[in-house]
């Protein structure tokens, strides 16, 4: 491998920052105290707990009692959809979108089996859903979830969320985001978006792993998804972790200045000329999502007639970190199931490959996969069995 990492995964994980490792250290040692105890030992890290809620609120525009800290987003998704339909029951609607990550996809398909009427609605050829869809969906005046992502984890794909909510608001519906990719680098403001619920985890944006929310509005219908404590207000049981979520709270403080500094642009334009270097040194290949509306830091490329794993394991052995899709299906050898939503031809569908990007990359990082990464491609295909005249079927 080579001595200097290269790291374009951002969207599976990402660096925690020096100045969250230190705003954790002293929750590790002396600060060790539970914030649940009656004592007043405890109830000196309780005031930490609570500061760190009011801080996090700050970053969405809520208010702290409207914040649950979790394990991760994944416990927040599950706790969204299976608290609302434990709610509300069977005769509730849920409505998703066939490119949601996993943690949405599958708690919606198990309540389908269990007797649900679950709806994934498609997307065009960049990602997008149709929004008159979504409406006649909902318009059958019947109680409904809809599910959906702020920004696709694959693509970097940005929804209208804004006209999502006003849609739902306009039926009645509660409408629950997965905002996991778009945290840190889009402005999110539950004030002036009427949504319901919000999932964000911190190791997306140089928070820990380990540590999540669950933003729900005020008036919002949920049942417990966690039992067994008092914690968060009775909403989620389990001891505080502390470190964690003072981590949680610094990170989104460093979000704030960094979207305030103009970091999303330089994330842009380092993007742009990996796109566009890329797209010119590899003949064949194809930008996945939507151009116009899309991450800053996100770009997902197929390259014809060559596997996605192959090139990432390729560039691991050159030091370039990339990911072919959500890292929680990477054990999966089927095609990324966004891209197959999005209809990418056969001949791209199994070479996608995702370039995701922090406050810690550089220009030399981009410099160094624009070196790196042609010969990869041009060498696979040298290998490659399939190209422009092969059986478009042997790809499917």
């Amino acid at each position: 491998m080579s001595e200097k990492v290269v790291y374009l995964d951002n969207n599976a994980t990402s660096q925690v920052a020096p100045e969250v490792v230190e705003a954790m250290m002293p929750f590790f040692g002396p600060l060790y105290g539970n914030p649940s105890s009656m004592h007043a030992f405890g109830g000196n890290v309780a005031k930490f707990l609570q500061k760190a809620r009011e801080d996090v609120a700050a970053f969405l525009n809520a208010s702290p009692e409207e914040i649950i800290f979790t394990g991760c987003a994944t416990e927040s998704d599950n706790a969204a959809i299976r608290g609302s339909a434990e709610f509300f029951g069977r005769e509730m609607k849920i409505i998703t979108t066939k490119v949601e990550h996993p943690a949405v996809l599958q708690p919606c398909r198990r309540l389908k089996r269990e007797g649900f009427d679950v709806v994934e609605l498609g997307v065009n050829g960049v990602g997008q859903i149709d929004l008159e869809e979504l409406r006649k969906e909902l318009s059958q005046n019947k109680k409904a979830l809809v599910s959906a992502m702020w920004a696709n984890n694959e693509t970097g794909t940005v929804f209208p969320i804004a006209q999502i909510a006003e849609i739902c608001r306009e039926f009645g519906a509660v409408f629950h985001t997965d905002a996991v990719q778009a945290a840190g680098k889009i402005a999110i403001d539950v004030k002036k978006i009427p949504l319901d619920m919000l999932s964000i985890s911190g190791h997306k944006f140089h928070a820990p792993k380990g540590i999540g929310i669950l933003y729900v509005r005020r008036g919002t219908r949920l049942k417990p998804f966690m039992l067994g404590g008092h914690q968060e207000s009775g909403r989620r049981a389990g001891t505080e972790n502390v470190p964690y979520i003072v981590g949680f709270a610094k990170a989104c403080e460093l979000a704030s200045e960094s979207l305030a500094q103009g970091e999303a642009p330089r994330l842009a334009a380092m993007r742009d000329r990996l796109q566009a270097g890329l797209l010119a040194k590899c003949p064949d290949a194809i930008v996945n999502g939507d151009i116009e509306n899309r991450l800053s830091n996100t770009l997902n490329i197929s390259f014809k007639y060559i596997e996605g794993e192959a090139i990432a394991y390729h560039l691991s052995d050159l030091g370039i970190c990339v990911s072919t899709g959500s890292a929680c299906a990477s054990g999966s050898l089927e095609p990324s199931h966004v891209i197959r939503a999005m209809g990418v031809p056969f001949t791209a569908v199994h070479g996608s490959v995702r370039f995701s990007l922090s406050r810690y990359n550089t220009d030399e990082d981009i410099d160094i996969a624009l070196e790196k990464i042609p010969p990869v491609i041009k060498r696979l295909r040298d290998l490659s069995p399939f190209g422009p005249d092969s059986d478009p079927t042997t790809f499917s």
